[in-house]
């Protein structure tokens, strides 16, 4: 399983990866949270776009100081280190890899 730091209020999602020298664990999960911008960061990340039920719907790199596509239906995004051990799939529920349950995050 892998470890993600979870964003699940508006400050924790505001502050995100911003100013930071590298990534902690293997990401950050943003809760309820349908676009990214990477402003202030230092590396380039992957981010992977989840619907509710947290299946991949988009993937896709960012560079520093670009902003994300606005893709539909995206509910959460999992910002991590570009891996090349583990590539998602389109369609792959990744709730097993964060450590929950389907429930987490829906309000």
């Amino acid at each position: 399983m892998c470890k993600y730091e979870i964003a699940d209020t508006f400050f924790k999602r505001f502050k995100g990866l911003m100013l930071r020298k590298e990534i902690k664990n293997d990401g950050l999960l943003l809760m309820n949270c349908s676009s990214i911008h990477t402003c202030f960061m230092r590396f380039e990340i992957e981010a992977i776009y989840l619907d509710e039920n947290y299946k991949v719907i988009y993937i896709e790199k960012i560079k520093p100081w670009r902003i994300g596509k606005i893709v539909h239906n995206t509910k959460h995004i999992l910002e991590r280190k570009i891996n090349k051990d583990k590539k998602y799939m389109l369609g792959e529920n990744v709730i097993d890899e964060i450590g929950g349950s389907n429930d987490r995050g829906k309000k």
